[in-house]
């Protein structure tokens, strides 16, 4: 990705790109801080690169269509890779000081995605998108909702058309931390139907949301992992405040809201899990 990471040496390099858990990272360099920085970066991204597709491609995907499980395709939304490359702070300059520069990348990327993306459709038919943005903050969003219509927008109204005409009834999965309430009305509107992993220490409460956009939204997540951790009384009490008045309405999976960190023991994880199980079916 062309970024400067630090991270400790009781590590090694995979959790730079796929971390295993929590480890905390800093990035101290961004690949993306100019003009001349983006014209060396822009040729990394070329739907039509030798190898971009595996050579059997056709065939694998012509081996999924007799599958029993869901089927993925996810990738990166225009805030989070603009992010990748230019890092938050600077991105946060560029949006207000070059904002042609800015839906110039946003552009770029939406005309890459869309056209690897398009060679997935046309193979095979793919039940569950999920297109990863991470745009709040424990509080607030980190842009206004007029600055993600203006600059996000366009990424969204070219990708999920396409995504509904090859595949009408796939689960749009927008993949947010942070305070999303002042978010989940402009991504209904943009053609999202689910919305993950709706932090509760972040102030979502799915419940309410629920009430607010009915089945217009669909979510995977909402269970407190501090309750989880706690366990007992109160694990029981935070699953029962969540899950009955979703699941029987349907369009909810109920999971941990976010990955399970290290506090939440194996005990009480197990116990969470039992009580899921006996309220969802589960044998």
């Amino acid at each position: 990705m062309g970024a400067h990471v630090e991270i400790s040496d009781q590590y090694d390099v995979t959790y730079l790109r796929s971390p295993k858990d929590f480890v905390t990272r800093k990035w101290h360099k961004f690949p993306v801080e100019n003009e001349a920085g983006w014209e060396e970066m822009k040729w990394r991204f070329n739907p039509d690169s030798p190898g971009r597709f595996p050579a059997d491609f056709p065939a694998g995907c012509k081996s999924l269509k007799e599958r029993d499980t869901v089927l993925q395709v996810s990738f990166n939304g225009p805030f989070w890779q603009l992010r990748e490359w230019c890092g938050l702070i600077n991105l946060s300059f560029l949006f207000i000081e070059k904002p042609r520069f800015v839906k110039e990348m946003a552009q770029f990327w939406t005309n890459f995605v869309l056209e690897t993306l398009t060679r997935v459709l046309d193979h095979v038919e793919t039940d569950h998108f999920y297109i990863s943005e991470d745009m709040a903050y424990k509080s607030h969003s980190m842009i206004s909702p007029k600055m993600v219509r203006e600059f996000l927008f366009p990424s969204y109204r070219s990708w999920i058309p396409e995504i509904k005409l090859k595949n009408p009834d796939a689960v749009i999965d927008m993949d947010c931390d942070g305070y999303v309430a002042a978010l989940l009305p402009l991504w209904i509107e943009a053609g999202f139907n689910c919305n993950s992993p709706v932090e509760v220490a972040a102030g979502n409460d799915i419940v309410q949301y629920r009430k607010r956009y009915g089945r217009k939204m669909a979510y995977l997540g909402g269970i407190d992992k501090r309750a989880i951790a706690a366990g007992g009384k109160v694990m029981e009490n935070e699953v029962m405040r969540v899950v009955p008045p979703l699941l029987e309405d349907g369009g909810f999976i109920p999971s941990c809201d976010h990955d399970v960190p290290s506090d939440i023991s194996w005990q009480n994880y197990v116990e969470y899990s039992r009580l899921l199980a006996k309220l969802t079916g589960w044998p």
